[in-house]
């Protein structure tokens, strides 16, 4: 049996590749939308995609199954079990006329990929419809499963969470109903057998959960023993407790990603190839429709460079982990969008554009023509930066108000008086509240994600100042007024 767990970084999402180097044939199981990555591995290794499984409705990033039954006809596994909410909605509209191949799986179900067997278990709780994969190699020999996909229902060190359909996708009052599911699941996790690999959708850094583990992969027993969740199921409503409280605010764009893989992801057929703006007069057609919001400019400069200098309007994204989750929080979906950033980088920017639905990047920009333009008259724009002295001086005279960009969760550590808090994945929806006939003073833990939302304030016309340094600056200067 072939396997390899293909990782994407920024997302902190795993897709998996499995495949029966007998017959050839092979399974995508949460691939992501940029398809390629699979194909060639596949190829690479004489193999073959025939199948796709999901393990549910994505919230965090946009499926690549659909792309992949239109790419190479591969056979569709998918959830039957959502109810009327939460079921593929896409299935019967293939590009051309018809309906997929595709097969809607219920508790217990098994299908097979070439010599592999896979039995779907039905594990709700992160999601209604939510499937986990027993993985058995019976072309090895094997005559019972080596491991489960697990997709968003445990995680090393954590379980996926139960609030995204209400705290993400607006469906009032389902968080705890899918708290009380998700135990139940839990409890027919515990009596699997210790041995069993566990392999995960997602590592640290995603969403889905609020503990998760660096490791890419467990095992039952492992878990059983050490997941702080799984050790909160001795007692159902201690669980359920446990289990929502301190969950990260979800970006922006998990209700879109949501939306989206349920009803039916755009076929995006290629990535997108972005121009590269090299004139003058080809960047001004653009900036002239920024005003209306057609076209948006994110740049990947470093905050000291995008801080010192960078178009009015602009948001600031730079290229690393918090890139799409900025960009899918910040950016309309509809916008062109004009990247600042260097040539190299632009496929890499595009790919995790397209993975959040991001499809229209048209045109980038290097930093050196930036520059160079800037030179020769173009007007650039500087942010407003201070350090924690002269914030406590302006503060204590009135001149700010108080904008805090972390999440809910971290304000036990402490909170500059006065603050408003609103965390930076959700500040575009909740603009309304951050007033604007005074000044703002901007701060986070540290200073990185209030240099997002002090961008993305600049651009709808707040008067706004980054607090250098963040909290943690502001504690060690003055501890005693943090923890009022």
């Amino acid at each position: 049996m072939f396997f390899r767990q293909v990782y994407d970084p920024r997302l902190a999402q795993a897709a998996y590749l499995i495949g029966c180097q007998r017959t050839g044939e092979a399974i995508v199981i949460d691939p992501e939308r940029d398809i390629d990555r699979y194909l060639d591995l596949a190829k690479a290794n004489g193999l073959r995609i025939v199948a796709v499984a999901e393990t549910h409705i994505h919230a965090d990033f946009l499926s690549g199954g659909r792309e992949l039954a239109e790419k190479v006809g591969a056979k569709l596994y998918v959830s039957g079990m959502g109810g009327k909410d939460w079921s593929y909605g896409w299935l019967d509209r293939k590009q051309g006329g018809g309906s997929y191949d595709h097969h809607l799986l219920k508790d217990g179900d098994r299908f097979t990929v070439g010599n592999i067997d896979f039995t779907a278990v039905h594990t709700p709780g992160h999601t209604p419809e939510h499937f986990s994969f027993l993985v058995t190699d019976r072309g090895g020999g094997a005559t019972e499963p080596m491991g489960i996909i697990t997709g968003d229902f445990v995680f090393v060190g954590d379980l996926g969470r139960p609030d995204l359909l209400e705290s993400a996708a607006g469906v009032a009052g389902a968080a705890d109903p899918s708290a009380h599911a998700l135990y139940a699941s839990a409890r027919k996790f515990l009596g699997l057998p210790e041995w069993l690999q566990v392999w995960p959708a997602h590592g640290a850094g995603s969403a889905c959960g609020k503990a998760l583990g660096a490791v890419p992969q467990t095992t039952v027993g492992y878990e059983k023993r050490f997941s702080p969740a799984l050790q909160a199921t001795r007692d159902e409503k201690g669980f359920v407790d446990f289990i929502l409280d301190g969950q990260p605010e979800p970006p922006l764009y998990f209700a879109r990603m949501k939306r989206e893989n349920r009803d039916g992801a755009a076929i995006l057929g290629q990535l997108p190839k972005p121009r590269r703006l090299a004139e003058r007069r080809d960047l001004d057609a653009y900036l002239g429709r920024m005003t209306d919001g057609s076209v948006t400019v994110v740049d990947t400069r470093p905050w000291p460079a995008f801080r010192d200098g960078h178009l009015r309007g602009s948001l600031f994204a730079p290229i690393g982990n918090s890139f799409p989750e900025v960009s899918g929080s910040y950016v309309d979906e509809s916008s062109e969008i004009v990247l600042v950033i260097d040539a190299a980088k632009v496929e890499e920017a595009v790919r995790e554009l397209v993975r959040i639905g991001l499809d229209r990047a048209v045109a980038f920009i290097e930093p050196s023509t930036l520059a160079e333009f800037a030179n020769d008259g173009l007007p650039l724009v500087k942010s407003k930066e201070i350090d924690v002295a002269t914030a406590q001086a302006a503060i204590e005279r009135g001149a700010f108000a108080v904008l805090d960009v972390r999440r809910a969760a971290e304000q036990v550590e402490g909170s500059v008086p006065g603050r408003l808090n609103i965390a930076h994945t959700r500040l575009k929806a909740r603009l309304a509240e951050v007033p604007k006939d005074r000044p703002i003073l901007c701060h986070c833990k540290l200073g990185g994600r209030s240099a997002f939302a002090t961008a993305l304030l600049e651009r709808h016309g707040y008067d706004v100042t980054n607090l250098a340094g963040g909290f943690e600056a502001w504690k060690k200067s003055a501890p005693a007024a943090a923890r009022a």
